[in-house]
């Protein structure tokens, strides 16, 4: 069948991560949201059904963002919401009629079988988070939905000690010394360094293949190292890190997606990063407020309590901020954004922002996209046309939330 991840009205609202690519594109435990879905229900994606905006999206490995059609189709059809994270099977589907998916008893997805016509009166509520069921069946499935975007960082060191069962015992390298009896998976390919230190007793270790290892590294489990990934020194735990990243410093209970650097000492906690995210020398998150209470998030003018103590920061795609940059607790920096100068920016920086603390300019699309094109070339990657095209309307779509005349 074929598998259609779906943006419901909640996952458009996770920024800064919606504005630049599809949330089944976001990494949870140790692979993204749409991988996850695809081993789940045995199905073939084929497409995200998101905002308009993200026409043009494309990514290697990634299916393309389609629009909805729910005129009949010679295929089965599964459509899943993006946020669904499900725990067991999925049973047998009827193919003689639509059914209504719930996962924990809240409805996220519909089953359209070959040959049958959808109902766009039905997908339409169910986007908006009003499902009419108009007496079609339910079936549940085992799991949950994530939230926002920092319940995906909260709840994504557990589902690493889950997702590390499916991984083989590697033995510890020469040189290498490992603390507990936890699982410490190493990839073909990869390369640890004598002096380093691996930490299993509160969940497994995890390196996938070319991954390398330097000297005077301590990891702590659950922790995952996407491929081609390099730990450059410093102090790791409860992460996942996806591919082609390049790490050193602290770093705690944080996700990074991919193709991303903080080569440098900083600190890096309860965050989550996009892709192509680039962190100079010391930057630094605060992740707890001086009086332990819980950490607002501002996003676009809207004041939102996140309910916990530990809330770092969150960056979107192409960030990057320069040396010695301080980010306060709960900070959100807008896709294609660069920030720098050592002052301490706003909690919330609106996407193609530049400039200093809160003296915050517009960043030029055509200069942010000539610039991405060389940083994404340096890992043999290209940005599409469809890409930019993105981009652009991206930045368009945003211009109400920058500086006039900025």
């Amino acid at each position: 069948m074929d598998l259609y991840l779906v943006d419901d009205a909640v996952a458009r609202e996770w920024q800064p991560f919606a504005l630049t690519r599809p949330i089944g594109e976001l990494m949870f435990g140790v692979s993204t949201l749409r991988a996850r879905a695809a081993d789940q229900t045995g199905a073939r994606p084929v497409g995200h059904v998101t905002s308009a905006g993200l026409t043009g999206f494309e990514e290697p490995g990634a299916p393309p963002v389609v629009p909805l059609d729910l005129t009949p189709s010679d295929r089965p059809r599964l459509f899943l919401w993006s946020r669904a994270i499900l725990a067991g099977p999925v049973p047998p589907l009827p193919d003689d009629g639509c059914v209504l998916l719930e996962v924990g008893g809240r409805f996220a997805g519909i089953w359209i079988p070959a040959g049958t016509a959808g109902t766009e009166t039905l997908f339409a509520s169910a986007l908006d988070g009003t499902p009419q069921a108009a007496g079609l069946p339910v079936v549940d499935l085992q799991g949950f939905l994530l939230e926002s975007p920092w319940d995906l960082m909260a709840r994504s060191p557990g589902q690493v000690v889950i997702d590390g069962e499916g991984f083989p015992d590697s033995d510890v390298p020469a040189g290498v010394d490992k603390l507990g009896s936890g699982r410490l998976s190493i990839g073909r390919g990869a390369f640890v360094e004598p002096n380093v230190v691996f930490d299993t007793r509160n969940g497994p270790v995890i390196l996938e293949e070319d991954v390398h290892v330097h000297a005077f590294t301590r990891v702590a489990g659950p922790a995952y190292v996407g491929p081609g990934s390099i730990l450059l020194g410093g102090s790791f735990g409860e992460v996942s890190f996806g591919p082609m990243c390049r790490i050193r410093g602290e770093v705690r209970a944080s996700i990074v997606l991919g193709y991303s650097n903080k080569a440098h000492d900083g600190f890096l906690g309860h965050a989550v990063l996009g892709r192509w995210v680039n962190l100079g020398a010391m930057t630094t998150n605060s992740n707890l407020k001086n009086n332990y209470g819980p950490v607002r998030l501002d996003v676009a003018g809207s004041s939102i309590d996140t309910g916990m103590t530990k809330v770092g920061c969150f960056l979107g795609d192409h960030v990057k901020t320069g040396i010695g940059t301080l980010l306060n607790t709960g900070t959100i920096i807008g896709a294609a954004s660069n920030v720098f100068g050592g002052a301490m920016p706003p909690k919330y920086v609106p996407p193609f922002s530049w400039g200093v603390g809160h003296d915050l300019t517009t960043h030029d699309p055509e200069r942010f996209l000539s610039a991405a094109a060389v940083v994404m070339s340096r890992r043999d990657q290209s940005l599409p046309e469809g890409m930019r095209q993105m981009y652009r309307q991206a930045f368009e779509s945003t211009a109400q939330e920058r500086a006039p005349g900025t």
